[in-house]
């Protein structure tokens, strides 16, 4: 091999040809535009390009211990040097001996004997197509960064955006402070352990955040009633899912927020509010929410009444499986609890926020 390595800005060319001649002539016709690497083997050229990466390969066919039609294959089979331009200049002029170079990747077949004009007027084409190939990966990967950074920015304002609309309803019902967060937990929990994607889990999340953010048309004076509610006083707070969704329904999220939050209340057998919907009728991260939302709601503490606890939560939503609570829903959020050692994260929200 020999390297000219005087400007080592200047692209390297492969040269591998076993005959000394054709060598020569390359070696002259190059020598001046491009740094060059000789190999008279088609396993010495392997390794040559291996080591140095070559801008291009100028590549003889017929050579022995191993033809250049093997070496295109096993440089183009190896990802360190698939993507070096590969020219055949061969003796072999037949349609046939150029149809299988260019199948195993070749970029351009001179045919012997070459003019030294057209060798560097091909040579120069294919150096400057693989240039704006790999400008054009550069600017790719740039523009990646910059969708990826804009992707990151647009997600934190998402995400500052569901927190203040959580926050809202956590400062009109202080004693429901961190519901919503554990609300969440649980239901992404459940939802894994039923088999539902990652991206739907956090469409899942995204609608615990949200699913009572329509209690921001309660009056506060329901929300933190101590005793039972008046019936008057129940039928206002039922509306608070109409809400949700009305609130919701114009965010262009990715999955349906909105209906979710919107049918977090309904049952299987239709006795949830606030449109009696039945099984079939309700989506299944809604069915996800309502089980949630149900174990999370009773084993805390309410200005009605005191905290259940979390046995007793579970025993509530065991009791109606499969009537109203999703049966193969419930039993994951039972094995969660009681073989999982599942709990909520109490730090999660809580009243400290609205300190």
């Amino acid at each position: 091999m020999t390297e000219n390595a005087a400007d080592d800005s200047r692209p390297m060319i492969l040269i591998v040809d076993d005959n000394a001649t054709n060598i020569d002539l390359l070696v002259n016709t190059l020598k001046a535009e491009h740094r060059l690497g000789i190999a008279k083997s088609g396993p010495k050229a392997l390794e040559i390009a291996a080591r140095l990466k070559p801008d291009l390969v100028l590549l003889d066919i017929m050579m022995p211990e191993m033809d250049g039609y093997e070496v295109c294959r096993r440089l183009k089979a190896d990802p360190q040097t698939a993507a070096i331009p590969v020219i055949f200049i061969s003796a072999m002029s037949e349609t046939v001996d150029k149809t299988r170079g260019f199948e195993l990747g070749a970029v351009d077949y001179i045919t012997k004997p070459f003019q030294a004009a057209e060798v560097t007027a091909r040579v120069r084409t294919h150096l400057c197509l693989e240039e704006m190939r790999r400008q054009l990966i550069s600017q790719n990967l740039l523009l990646e960064r910059k969708v990826e950074q804009k992707t990151a920015e647009i997600r934190a304002i998402l995400e500052a955006s569901i927190d203040a609309m959580a926050l809202m309803v956590e400062i009109r019902d202080p004693y429901t402070a961190g519901h919503q967060q554990r609300v969440a937990q649980l239901a992404c929990a459940i939802a894994g352990k039923v088999g539902i994607a990652a991206d739907a889990i956090e469409g899942i999340r995204i609608a615990a955040l949200l699913h009572d953010v329509g209690k921001i048309r309660i009056p506060v004076s329901i929300l933190s009633r101590s005793g039972s509610l008046l019936e008057a006083e129940f039928h206002m707070l039922k509306i608070h899912p109409q809400v949700s969704y009305d609130i919701l329904k114009n965010i262009p999220f990715p999955w349906p927020v909105a209906q979710m939050a919107y049918q977090h209340h309904e049952r299987l057998d239709g006795s949830g509010y606030p449109r009696g919907l039945t099984a079939a009728e309700i989506l299944p991260e809604a069915k996800i929410l309502a089980v949630a939302d149900a174990v999370e709601a009773n084993s805390s503490y309410r200005p009605y009444r005191p905290a259940h606890g979390i046995e007793a939560a579970l025993e509530f939503i065991e009791a109606q499986k499969g009537t109203r609570y999703d049966a193969q829903v419930v039993a994951a959020c039972l094995e969660l609890f009681r073989r999982e050692n599942f709990s909520f994260d109490y730090d999660a929200g809580g009243r400290e926020r609205l300190l």
